[in-house]
């Protein structure tokens, strides 16, 4: 038994030592070499890569790789990992794959049913398309797609390690599919970030192919390897605006980023959970100043900090929904002269749903604010 396992990028970066991992350059038809393995040779679809991002890569290894007994997908960024959180190693994949029938990502459980969240994101029209398709084509798969549309869970990531007989099965399966929907989808005025339909639509229907085939699947956890380059970018600029007491350009700014790309405040792509903090500071900045003519900025100017103490103040707040306010929390309440009722009130909305308990809540902390006569 074999496995190798290869890992898609786009850009440069430094791969695993372990030779089980082979980085893939997608897209090379369109871009510089990165002295790396490419999928524009032989049989192939590179040049489609703004619509079907990884989708190249593996339309490549289906009908170019043929070496190996298993086979497997991963990212620059993102590898399944074991339960330590290490990069799992060939023999630990053996072990796993003599129980299952395909390693696979958790579940993504989302707070809405897929088809809302799709529409959201993305146009709707095409999710409906991909349904017609795949009625006309597998009518058997139907009933899946449709119970599972209105259900709120799914794989993600397109990451997955599965014999090479049924990843050349999926991928026949697969691109039947979305080439149809190509041919029936009209592109026009779609930006960068919806033009990658095909790796989005491909990740749901990973997902009714496993149900509808009953596969044994193992989910792992995914680990993540730094952050987009994207991501790094938005977040520099937004701490510039912020030290410069310049929220309403940061609020701006982030808007325009979100509409060219809806999947920043991902957990996948907000790793460290900042961009997520900025928005919050920067509409707690928005209703202090408002409130009371100056704000968090006026008092805390480095960007750090900033987070350091949003950080500490929704620890606070989370802690205070589950009854469970520490000593630690406590002083930092009672110690701290930055915070404003409107502040805690911005905080509790996010993790608190019960109006009623919110603004409980919200008085009992605003109450220790002042307790020290620190305001």
């Amino acid at each position: 038994m074999s496995v190798k396992l290869f890992t898609i990028t786009h850009k440069p970066f430094t791969p695993p030592e372990d030779p089980m991992y082979i980085p893939l350059h997608v897209g090379r038809a369109n871009a510089c070499g990165l002295g790396f393995l490419g999928d524009d040779t032989g049989d192939h679809i590179s040049a489609y890569n703004p619509f079907f991002c990884e989708l190249t890569g593996m339309y490549w290894l289906w009908k170019n790789y043929r070496t190996s007994d298993y086979i497997g997908i991963c990212h620059y960024r993102r590898y399944l990992i074991n339960e330590s959180g290490a990069l799992f190693t060939e023999p630990e994949i053996e072990a796993k794959l003599s129980q299952f029938d395909i390693m696979t990502t958790r579940l993504l459980e989302l707070p809405f049913p897929y088809e809302h969240g799709f529409a959201q994101n993305h146009h709707k029209k095409d999710l409906e398309t991909t349904k017609t398709v795949l009625k006309e084509k597998y009518p058997s798969y139907a009933d899946t797609f449709d119970r599972l549309v209105h259900g709120a869970h799914t794989y993600f990531g397109n990451i997955f390690i599965t014999s090479k007989k049924r990843y050349d099965s999926y991928c026949a399966w697969l691109f039947d599919i979305l080439f149809e929907v190509q041919k029936r989808t009209d592109f026009t005025g779609y930006n960068d970030y919806h033009k990658r339909l095909f790796g989005f639509l491909s990740e749901f229907l990973q997902t009714v192919w496993i149900r509808q085939n009953g596969l044994r699947a193992c989910e792992c956890k995914v680990g993540m390897i730094g952050e987009k380059y994207e991501t790094r970018k938005l977040r520099r600029q937004l701490a510039s605006f912020l030290e410069n007491r310049n929220y309403e350009s940061a609020g701006n700014y982030f808007l325009e980023c979100y509409k060219k790309r809806p999947d920043v405040l991902m957990e996948a792509s907000d790793v460290t959970g900042e961009l997520r903090l900025c928005m919050q500071i920067i509409s707690t900045c928005s209703f202090e100043d408002e409130q009371y003519g100056q704000c968090i900025l006026d008092k805390i100017h480095d960007y750090n900090s900033l987070i350091s103490h949003f950080h500490r103040l929704n620890a606070a707040v989370t802690h205070s929904v589950s009854d469970a306010l520490s000593d630690e929390d406590i002083l930092f309440l009672k110690q701290n002269g930055c915070i404003t009722p409107a502040a805690i009130d911005i905080s509790a909305k996010l993790f608190c749903q019960d109006p009623a308990l919110r603004q409980k809540i919200s008085r009992n902390l605003w109450h220790l604010c002042i307790s020290s006569n620190i305001v």
